[in-house]
């Protein structure tokens, strides 16, 4: 089988890629390296550096993709607050640069795109566990970016036939996130502040809590959606642990000292309920957030 995984040296894609190596199947990558690593990228993948947002894209990628069961477009300037800063390049790549890689697929005759979505469209819920008809209301444009990356995998099932199927992700963590830079979790960043030595530091009361999904978790997400033999036709799953964490408690999972920061704008709370993919795909969350904090912990101590 060939597939693609587009931002296939991110944080999530290359994990992806990896896991679809290991089962013996053929992988092409395609990432501009903006947020990416080419160290990640599996020597056993076809690398090819582009731009999703190239004006060339639609032709650059359909040709790429020539024979391509599956994509997984995984790309994306990930992140609310640096999306506030910056929308307008945000939505270049998560909007124009989504609706340019859903053309090219569409040109190539794929017969799957798997995209990474966010649980970031639901904005301030007040339903917890959270389902996938909860209403959406996105408080930053990176929210309302990957909305609308839905919106259009399902439009392209609709009007052109491309099956398509949306994953909302909450809160990954694990081994290869970001460990520098403006794109890095929570996690990674108390990280890094426990190995200094320094406070962490946190917005608002730190009461804030997150359901926080490892990302072997989520890669088996994606090649199950991937692998799904009948039609989807742009369904939306919850990709979540399915329990959450106030930030208060992940700071103490650290230990050491805190230090406020500021008050920001941000969902009160996250929590998924992930019945929806249990039963479609029979998907099972294996993380364990604690535990992997225990060995993070001592590795960066190591």
């Amino acid at each position: 089988m060939k597939h693609a995984v587009i931002g296939g040296a991110g944080f999530i894609g290359h994990h992806i890629v990896n896991k679809l190596i290991e089962r013996g199947d053929e992988v092409i990558v395609i990432d501009n390296l903006s947020t990416g690593y080419i160290g990640n990228v599996n020597e056993k993948a076809r690398f090819h550096h582009f731009d999703i947002t190239s004006e060339v894209a639609v032709k650059v990628i359909s040709d790429l993709l020539n024979g391509v069961d599956t994509v997984y477009l995984t790309a994306a300037l990930a992140r609310v607050q640096p999306s506030m800063i910056d929308p307008v390049t945000f939505n270049k790549v998560n909007v124009e640069g989504v609706l340019k890689v859903l053309e090219a697929c569409r040109y190539a005759k794929v017969r799957r795109v798997v995209y990474s979505a966010s649980s970031s469209a639901y904005g301030e819920t007040n339903v917890f566990p959270t389902h996938e008809n909860a209403p959406t209301g996105p408080l930053s444009p990176y929210g309302l970016q990957k909305y609308i990356g839905e919106q259009y995998c399902t439009l392209y099932s609709q009007i052109f036939g491309l099956d398509t199927v949306s994953l909302r992700y909450f809160n990954v963590y694990g081994e290869g996130m970001p460990i520098e830079g403006a794109y890095r979790t929570v996690i990674s960043i108390f990280g890094e502040q426990y190995k200094n030595n320094k406070p962490l530091t946190y917005t608002n009361d730190g009461s804030q809590h997150r359901d926080f999904t490892y990302v072997g978790d989520v890669v088996v997400a994606n090649i199950l959606a991937g692998d799904f033999r009948d039609h989807l036709n742009g369904d939306v799953f919850n990709v979540g642990n399915g329990n959450s964490y106030s930030i208060n408690e992940v700071m103490a999972m650290f230990g050491g000292p805190t230090e406020f920061l500021e008050n920001r704008i941000e969902p009160s709370g996250t929590l998924a309920d992930n019945n929806k993919i249990r039963n479609k795909f029979g998907w099972e969350p294996k993380g364990n957030l604690p535990l992997f904090i225990e060995q993070y912990k001592k590795d960066l101590k190591s």
